[in-house]
């Protein structure tokens, strides 16, 4: 029996964004590919992508490497008849050369010439961190975008895309810095905030986002939304109150400050003290991480963006 096929499936945008901008930023022949079915173990979810482009170049994977140079070929018969192509790999597939290691098994959907306007349009539409729902006539290829999360019927196929994952950091020293160079290595968008420039400079060395923050506050025009993760890695408490309390009453979907369970304590209570009530209150995380007392950069970095991770898979549909 195939998973999700029956029901939407749900992504986090990020890691399909490549394929999908490759294919709407080019006029050439090319082919775009997606998981529609798995049976069994499957190193990629229902509904990730790929993009065969003209000049050879493939952008994003759908296995850990063992299908994608046949897929290329499937990919040109697709391009030459001009028709979606359906192509079955694994259990109950007739190319038995080719094995999957995870045992599984995947259905892949080959659209040739995808409509680029509407894949430009998703692209867009995510980048505005809005969720969107592209769905795909197995038939003739035809590509619509839909914003509601219905079900597909019939011969459509779909897959409701959510804005990427990103991380607005607070703090001051290797730490936050740390913190920041970990999540751009792991290719998540992320921004900087401290009011050490030694610190931004550190983020900046890693390819981080930065910005000199010159008050204690959240600025006026940072808007976590539910796609947000807010983490503050100060030492220095008191920078700590006025930005919680600007975070709590947005959508982030997590938020977490660095310190001991008697910082938390005496920032629970300066935060009851500034009105913020009780339920915002236990949205607030701390000490933060999965190891518990981390007490190197490294350490803490890994931990917290671990656990931030959980966090969101654990809230996915």
């Amino acid at each position: 029996m195939l998973t999700r096929t029956d029901t939407l499936p749900v992504l986090d945008f990020g890691p399909i964004r490549a394929p999908l901008a490759a294919l709407a930023e080019t006029d050439a022949p090319a082919v775009l590919a997606f998981i529609t079915g798995t049976e069994g173990p499957s190193y990629r979810p229902v509904g990730a992508a790929m993009a065969f482009l003209a000049d050879g170049r493939r952008v994003g994977s759908l296995s850990s490497g063992c299908i994608e140079a046949d897929l290329a070929l499937h990919a040109e018969a697709a391009l030459a008849d001009g028709r979606p192509m359906a192509v079955r790999y694994g259990r109950g597939s007739p190319y038995i050369d080719i094995e999957l290691p995870c045992g599984g098994g995947l259905d892949i959907l080959l659209v040739p010439e995808p409509d680029r306007a509407t894949l430009g349009e998703l692209v867009a539409t995510l980048d505005a961190r809005r969720p969107a729902r592209l769905q795909i006539d197995r038939q003739s290829g035809a590509l619509g975008l839909d914003r509601k999360t219905s079900d597909a019927r019939g011969d459509w196929f779909a897959v409701e895309f959510l804005p990427e994952l990103r991380f607005h950091i607070f703090g001051k020293g290797p730490e936050a810095s740390t913190f920041a160079g970990l999540a751009a290595a792991a290719g998540y968008p992320n921004l900087l905030l401290s009011p050490d420039r030694e610190t931004l400079e550190a983020a900046r060395a890693s390819g981080c986002d930065t910005r000199h923050l010159v008050s204690r506050a959240m600025p006026a025009d940072l808007s976590p939304d539910a796609w947000t993760a807010v983490v503050l890695f100060f030492h220095d408490h008191d920078w700590e109150p006025p930005i919680l309390k600007a975070a709590l009453a947005s959508d982030a979907f997590y938020i977490g400050a660095q310190g001991s369970r008697r910082a938390r304590d005496a920032r629970f209570a300066e935060l009851e003290a500034m009105g913020v009530d009780a339920g915002d209150l236990d949205r607030l995380r701390g000490p933060i991480g999965l190891v518990p007392s981390s007490r190197d950069a490294r350490t803490l970095a890994v931990s917290v963006l671990a656990e931030i991770l959980a966090v969101a898979k654990a809230g996915a549909p």
